[in-house]
Order: structure tokens, then C-alpha cells, then sequence
């Protein structure tokens, strides 16, 4: 079958042929239909820092994807050949305190699809039946491939409730903009985004938000004022992982604020622990996806008439992912998918 291998310790991808994966009792084999390409596998393509020490070689990589379930191990109840899928990329080892717990999601010794684990970026996939969620008949197959993002961006939303809420989203990436579809859907009053790319502040503009503005030219200050703002925002989501955006964030928040923090930083840096504190802002880390309730709550809203498809502005044949991740590299765009066959 074909894939997209990382093959050696060094930048680059190698579109290869290499056996289609075998299956356990509690498996699934997969046909993959669409992927969707993420920040972390561009990470993995540059082989920066992070990957160098995160991923072994070789390895297929990818972890965003909807596929047709093409066989299953004898052990799987379930699901059926046939069933449109999706996977959650984060295998758990079910045996820790947290796991134990039911908090599957803070698992201590998580496995990643396309990270630590072969991955998505092929003709086909094997995966755990647990971690296959089927979607219902008729699902958009290119929606079905970014459930992975939209349920960081689901996660990340509804982490503090936003009805009649103010809500301040710093990065209009994909998952920034699926946060305030998100967060629109679920009641919020006001919701103001924030970025230095005017492709996807206006990408953001057309999905929706009250504002999207770039606060080197148009300060928080004003934005608040012009829309009778006479307190901060109630709620912030921290999308860029930027430093400069934390500390805007924290200062625009309401006494009492809260921040869901989604952006990985790629270094330390210094906040203002004093105005945190004396204004009682709770400041909450945000990783992954709830497992399953997430997944649930994006199917949900997927069926209560939530649009995601804005997010996706460029499709490529897989032969074409050389053009893909130039595009992702280029910030030119929002959610970028690869069809590798249709259904």
C-alpha cells in the first residue's frame, strides 16, 4: 500500500510502499479516505527539536483521518465492515491511576497515532475498536477526517460554559475558528479573535465572530469599548501559544475570568502572577480530546447544524502532498485535506 513515511532522522517526507498492517482480535482495518494535515506533522516533516526527540524512524505518520473499516478481529462486537469511521489518535494503556479513574484522557503513558505509533497517511490504518468512532451515514467525509482538530477545538470551547458569555480567542488558526463556531452555537454574546494572519482573520470574519482583528492595529481596548464592553471577557481560549497573547489575554479578562489554554508554547516564559492572582483568573491546560464524551458532543453538533466545512480551504490528491505542506507552511489557508480514495 502506499504511505507517507518519515524514513530517516532529517527533514522531508517519502511517499512509499510498504505492507498493509495486520490486525489483533480487538482491531480494525481501515481504508482511508480523506486526512487532514496538522501543525504536529509539519513539525514532523521540518524535523525540528520536538520531533527529533519525540518520533522513532521509520514511521508512518499522520493521525487525522476518516476511513471505511474494511475488516475486523474476531474479538470486535461493535462495528462492521463498512462503517465509516474516524479514530482517536491517543491510545491509552488503560492500567494507570487515571485511566483506572475513568480519565482517559490524562493517561500517563499515552500512545501516539502518527507520532509514536504508525499512523494515518496510508491506504490503510489498524487501530484498537475502542479508539474507531463511526460516524452516522451521509457525514461529509472531508469533516469526518478533521474530527481530531474539531474535537481539540469542541474540547477546548466548552471547557468553562459561554452562554450569554464574552468570549476572547487569541489565534484564528483551524481549531481558533472551530472554537468560536463552537462557542457561537453554544450561546456565547460576544466573541473576539485575535491574529497577526489577515487570511484568517477573515477567514474567522466569514465563520462568524463578532470581531476578528489584529491588536497591533486595532488595540483590545477599543474593541472592548466599541462593543459597550464595560468589563473584560469572561471566558478566553489561548489558541497560538504565543507569549504576547497569554499576557493580552490575561489582561483583558474580567475579575474572576476564565482561560482555557489549548497553544503549546514553545519555551517558558513570564506572565503577570500578581494580576492573576489578585483578579482570581483560573487558567486551565487543555490537551487532547475527553474520551469519548468529546467525540460525542462533535457528533452532536454536527447533527444540530454546526458548519465546519468553512475551515477547509484546500483539498490535494495524496500523490500531491509535497504541494499540501507547502501550503500549511504557508499559512495561506485553513484546514488542508488529502484524499487518498474515494468511497
Amino acid at each position: 500500500m502506499r504511505a507517507l513515511v518519515k524514513a530517516g532522522a532529517e527533514p522531508g517526507l517519502r511517499l512509499e510502499d510498504v505492507p498493509v498492517p495486520r490486525i489483533g482480535s480487538d482491531d480494525v482495518l481501515i481504508r482511508v479516505l480523506r486526512t487532514g494535515i496538522c501543525g504536529t506533522d509539519l513539525h514532523i516533516y521540518d524535523w525540528d527539536g520536538w520531533a527529533r526527540q519525540n518520533v522513532p524512524v521509520p514511521l508512518v505518520i499522520g493521525h487525522e483521518f476518516a476511513g471505511e473499516i474494511v475488516a475486523v478481529g474476531p474479538e470486535v462486537r461493535d462495528l462492521a465492515v463498512g462503517d465509516l469511521v474516524s479514530g482517536e489518535g491517543h491510545l491509552v494503556c488503560g492500567r494507570c491511576r487515571n485511566c483506572m479513574a475513568g480519565r482517559r484522557v490524562q493517561c500517563a503513558r499515552t500512545q501516539g497515532v502518527g507520532v509514536n505509533r504508525q499512523g494515518a497517511f496510508a491506504d490503510y490504518i489498524a487501530l484498537p475498536a475502542a479508539n474507531a468512532w463511526r460516524h452516522p451515514p451521509g457525514t461529509d467525509l472531508d469533516v469526518a477526517a478533521i474530527f481530531d482538530p474539531f474535537g481539540n477545538a469542541v474540547h477546548t470551547a466548552l471547557t468553562f460554559p459561554v452562554l450569554g458569555e464574552d468570549v476572547l480567542i487569541t489565534g484564528a488558526g483551524p481549531i481558533g475558528i472551530m472554537a468560536a463556531i463552537v462557542a457561537r452555537h453554544a450561546g456565547a454574546r460576544h466573541i473576539v479573535i485575535t491574529d497577526v494572519s489577515d487570511y484568517r482573520l477573515d477567514l474567522a470574519k466569514r465563520a462568524g465572530v463578532t470581531i476578528a482583528a489584529d491588536t497591533s492595529r486595532t488595540p483590545l481596548s477599543h474593541i472592548m469599548a466599541d462593543l459597550g464592553m464595560r468589563e473584560g471577557f469572561d471566558v478566553g481560549m489561548e489558541m497560538s501559544g504565543q507569549p504576547a497573547a497569554l499576557r493580552e489575554m490575561l489582561a483583558a479578562m474580567t475579575h474572576g475570568g476564565r482561560i482555557a489554554m489549548l497553544g503549546l508554547p514553545s519555551e517558558q516564559f513570564a506572565i503577570d502572577w500578581a494580576h492573576l492572582v489578585l483578579n482570581m483568573i483560573t487558567v486551565k491546560g487543555i490537551y487532547g480530546r475527553e474520551m469519548f464524551e468529546t467525540w460525542y458532543e462533535m457528533s452532536v453538533l454536527i447533527q444540530s447544524g454546526v458548519d465546519i466545512s468553512p475551515v477547509i480551504t484546500h483539498r490535494f490528491a495524496a500523490a500531491d502532498y509535497a504541494a499540501a505542506f507547502e501550503t500549511v507552511r504557508s499559512g495561506q489557508c485553513g484546514k488542508v485535506v488529502l484524499e487518498w480514495a474515494h468511497r
